[in-house]
Order: structure tokens, then sequence, then C-alpha cells
């Protein structure tokens, strides 16, 4: 049934990040939408605060600025949504741009086919750095990330990610929102939300750039911590284990199997016939996937530079994710204590590390 009127509210949690807020509010004053909206920003305890930018935009924008305690960026945005005055909640990170015509192709969806929660996707603006650039492809592309985060295929049971994610007032007040776990807090949220009957849908225009501003090193933390949390929601919720969640382990164990088989080779010449053959056949599946990612990125990207280093991205975030992922999968195994006492650094609330 579709709403009598759709009010579209965003709500931005903010954590040292003014001049993200600056680009952020510059992108939504320049929207093509019509209709009115409003823009919640909650200020999650920073020191770097982001107030005066937001006064810059009050003439062009309807905005609520919120400080707040650090609880960190779910119950930000939970706060966020309990101050919005909306019935559809869109849920972006101030390190996002969105084209001008993000809010009507969000709209144009809701007033097409209402649902009950929603996203799109994230890429890469022109004018993002080659470093930006090459990790938006290795965190977007279907090759390394085996299709999860959505495509025109996979248009409904999706699980929108929290730069990019829409849900309706109802979805919000039944499930309480985010939860402490951080990150994985939108994952967790959209199987919660599918558990209780509520429905999703992939909007693929509805696109934000991304920026993701940061360096390799710190781009390894967070697809660390991203491998960690997944295995304590799939101790969470049973069902929502899926075999792609297995392949950046799996990355790591065949590199490191052909590492020490090609030690045994070059010293000894240990192996085996049979053991050969199979080593050959890893190289050859190797190769070829590393072939099949340098065409695609090349293709996309179109520079001989930027398709390298999406390929040491794609490295880096294979390792991270696969390491954190193995790490929390033992620990959880090994110890009867619930996923907050194990890995209290992924929390925030009670068991969070001070």
């Amino acid at each position: 049934m579709i709403p009598e009127e759709i009010k579209l509210s965003l709500v931005v949690p903010v954590y040292n990040r003014p001049h993200e807020v600056e680009e952020l509010l510059s992108s939504l004053k320049d929207q093509d939408y019509n209709n009115d909206f409003e823009v919640v920003i909650v200020e999650d305890g920073s020191l770097n605060k982001c107030e005066h930018v937001c006064d810059q935009f009050k003439d062009n924008l309807n905005i609520l600025y919120f400080f707040k305690s650090n609880s960190g960026p779910g119950d930000s945005r939970n706060y966020g949504m309990r101050k919005a005055t909306g019935n559809y909640f869109l849920l972006v990170d101030s390190d996002c741009v969105l084209p001008s015509s993000y809010l009507t192709e969000v709209f144009n969806e809701l007033k097409h086919k209402p649902v009950d929660f929603f996203g799109g996707p994230d890429g890469a603006d022109s004018n993002f750095s080659d470093l930006q650039k090459a990790i938006s492809f290795s965190m977007t592309s279907w090759i390394t990330t085996g299709g999860i985060r959505g495509s025109q295929r996979a248009l409904t049971k999706f699980e929108p990610r929290s730069f990019n994610m829409g849900l309706s007032k109802k979805a919000f007040e039944a499930s309480k929102g985010f939860s402490n776990i951080h990150p994985g807090e939108d994952p967790d949220l959209s199987i919660r939300l599918h558990n209780m009957g509520f429905q999703s849908r992939y909007f693929p225009k509805a696109l934000v750039f991304h920026k993701r501003r940061i360096n390799l090193k710190s781009f390894y933390t967070q697809v660390y911590k991203f491998g960690s949390v997944r295995p304590i929601l799939s101790h969470w919720h049973k069902k929502s284990f899926r075999i792609t969640h297995l392949f950046p382990s799996l990355f790591i164990i065949v590199v490191l199997g052909c590492l020490g088989m090609t030690i045994l080779n070059l010293n000894e010449g240990l192996l085996v016939a049979e053991i050969n053959t199979f080593y050959v056949f890893l190289l050859g599946i190797m190769g070829l996937y590393h072939l099949t990612v340098f065409i695609k990125a090349f293709v996309e990207l179109k520079s001989l530079k930027l398709t390298f280093m999406s390929i040491l991205a794609m490295w880096i975030q294979f390792y991270g994710y696969g390491y954190g992922y193995i790490r929390s999968s033992i620990y959880l195994k090994l110890s009867r204590k619930s996923p907050e006492e194990i890995l209290p650094e992924f929390f925030f609330g009670e068991y969070a590390k001070t």
C-alpha cells in the first residue's frame, strides 16, 4: 500500500569529521528532489564538532543538529531516527557524497513499490584519489565480494549497509534499530528485520559515492573487523551463514598451501607426483582468478596503475577479512562465554573495552 505521503529524513552519525559533513551537505543542497526532506546530524561525542558547518547550510536545508556522548554509530543512528519526523529514514555515512538524483531515485522506488527497508550501491566518483578508487573496486565488485553487496539479480532479500540504507519508521520502531555490535550492526539489523517478516529491496539507481578516507593500514584494520564480526553474526543468526563468507579464509589457506609446497619443492623436492599435481592445480586456480580480477579491474578503471592497486587492495581485503574470520571463529568455538565477553572490542556499552 502506497503511503499517503512519503517524508524522507536523512540521519547521519558524525565523529570528528566536520569537513566530510560539509561535502555531504553540499551534495544534499544540490539535490534535484522537489519535496521537503530533513537532515538529522548526530554528533557522537566529537571533540572536533561540525555544528558550525551545519549552521552554514540552514538557509538551504532543514537541518536538525544533536550532540550526544560517544556510544557508537549504531546507537547514534537510533538516536537520530527517534528525533526524526519522517516516515522513512535514510542512513548515510559522513564520508559519502550523494549524486543530485539520489533522493529522487529513492522516492520513485518507494512510490512505485513501497518496502520496509532497502539500500543501494556505492561507488567512486571521478574526483576520488587512486587509492579510494582501488579500494572501492575491491569492496564493491562481485568478483571480490561474491556479490553479497547487491546486484540487479539480488533485488529482494537484500541486506543493505548503513552507509546507504533506508528503513520505514514502522520497521525501526518494531526492531528498535541497531544493536551495540560494531562493525556488523547493519547486517544484524537486516537479519532481524527479515526474521520479523519485513521485506527489503535493492534500489540499483540509489547510488552513493563512498570516499572511505583511509590508507592501506587502516583499510586492513577495517576489513579485519568486518571479518571478525561475521562469525558473531552467524553465531547469533544460524541461518544467515553463506558459503561466500568463507572465501577470504579459503584464499589465505590456499596461498599458504601453495607457499609451503613451493618451499618444499625448491629445497628438497619432497612432493610426490599426486601432491605436485594438486599443487599445479591450485596455482592454476589462483592464476585464473587473478587474471579475471585483472581484466575486470582494467575494463572498469581503464588504468594499469589502478588495476594493480586494486589487486593489492584485494589481497589486503582477503587477508584482513580472512584472518579476522578465522580468529573469531576459533575463539567462539573454544569458549562457552558469550561473544560480548570473548570479543569485547567489537561492542559498545557494558562489554566495550575502555
